[in-house]
């Protein structure tokens, strides 16, 4: 339930205003983060203002997390309490679903829970990966590290997010800008030529056909429009469940460019909390096994699923790669060598996070240029409707004075 929490400072009289995401007014207080100064008045958010405060909301924010795990990690470096910790980063974060979140995790830590415990009961956040790395703090009494560790991970993968996004910014631009103007030419100048030519009785081009049927359903059905937006919008609301389908992975990996994104993505996240793990003092074939329950590539899921099996086995862990290594991709071979030299050296947990590390730095790389990666795609698709258009209406046009010698 969202409530509404008015904060008022006593001295000044200034107010400010937070919604949390929580059950109760107590856990609400909690999470706007009242302090001693402060008056507070809570209210249920309920109805279509919720709808819409629940639609319009960022969920699952990257940017909360990193400050949630970077917060408690200085907290729990300066030996504050617990429960104290969690209470103070109610201000760091954001978003309503963080703010409740940290509210119900202090909580249940009142009552006795572990932390652990606690935060696996938030698992729209708190991956496998991630609660198994806390479990393991807390018997190995490095909670403050594996924190640390975390939020440094998460940052990472925020930072790369971010770019991203900000690199699908103007081809989306451009190409919504495309189909507007061919939409626009449906309505308006399409349907004047259309009439002209017969009247004349003349025949038209197949484009200017084209676009004369798309013209007439538009003006006849003008919803219809509103099926393909619909459309894209379910499809980027959804696209977590669609990328999670075995064969849209599969299908991306074979994609020039992109393939190549994906597989660095997924293996620097598989990498990076298999090192986690065996730095946590989790046994090997148990952080084999979370690691490869929470791997988001089918690939690579079955990867480390395969590898805990010949471990099991009795194989040594850079056999076991190396058996495994088409899992892998073209990288199979030299990542096999490194965990070859990891055994001799007893560095395995460094050498991970260095495989992790690279990964990650190719992929910041390939972010910042992300832009001139689609631009090919963009000038190509863009020209094809510009061309397109142009055809189908300078073609009647060169064509017009034949029409009108047929029809005197």
């Amino acid at each position: 339930m969202l409530k509404k929490v008015s904060l008022t400072n006593v001295h000044t009289g200034r107010k400010s205003i937070s919604v949390v995401d929580t059950g109760t007014d107590e856990k609400a207080l909690v999470g706007a983060g009242k302090t001693t100064v402060e008056t507070a008045e809570v209210n249920d958010i309920n109805g279509l203002d919720e709808t819409i405060h629940r639609l319009t909301t960022k969920k699952n924010s990257q940017e909360d997390k990193v400050a949630l795990f970077n917060g408690l990690a200085k907290c729990f470096d300066r030996n504050i309490p617990i429960i104290k910790s969690f209470h103070l980063q109610a201000n760091r974060v954001k978003t309503p679903q963080f703010r409740g979140l940290v509210a119900d995790v202090a909580d249940d830590l009142s009552q006795g829970e572990k932390i652990s415990d606690a935060m696996e009961k938030k698992s729209d956040v708190f991956t496998p990966d991630i609660v198994a790395l806390i479990r393991a703090g807390e018997e190995s009494g490095r909670l403050p590290e594996i924190f640390r560790r975390i939020g440094s991970s998460q940052k990472k993968t925020s930072r790369i997010i971010k770019k991203l996004k900000s690199g699908m910014i103007y081809p989306a631009v451009v190409i919504t800008l495309g189909i507007g103007v061919v939409i626009t030419m449906s309505f308006t100048l399409v349907p004047a030529m259309t009439k002209l030519y017969e009247q004349l009785g003349s025949n038209l081009p197949a484009a200017t056909k084209a676009m004369k049927a798309f013209s007439e359903i538009l003006l006849k059905q003008p919803w219809l429009v509103a099926i393909p937006i619909i459309g894209l919008i379910a499809f980027f609301k959804n696209w977590g469940r669609i990328s999670r389908i075995p064969s849209v992975q599969v299908f991306f990996l074979k994609l020039p460019v992109v393939g190549g994104l994906v597989r660095k993505s997924a293996a620097a996240v598989g990498f990076r909390t298999l090192a986690l793990l065996i730095e946590a003092n989790v046994r090997l074939t148990t952080a084999l096994e979370i690691t490869g329950e929470t791997s988001w590539h089918v690939h690579y899921r079955t990867f480390f699923d395969r590898v805990k099996n010949h471990i099991l086995a009795g194989l040594t862990l850079p056999d076991a790669f190396l058996v495994e290594s088409h899992w892998l991709g073209d990288d199979g071979r030299l990542i096999c060598g490194l965990m070859e030299t990891a055994a001799e050296t007893g560095s395995g947990t460094e050498l991970l996070n260095e495989i992790a590390e690279d990964y990650e730095d190719e992929l910041d790389t390939a972010a910042n240029q992300i832009d001139k990666l689609i631009e090919p795609i963009t000038i190509v698709i863009l020209g094809s409707m510009v061309g397109l258009l142009i055809y189908a209406i300078y073609a009647p046009v060169f064509s017009l004075g034949d029409a009108l010698l047929k029809k005197k």
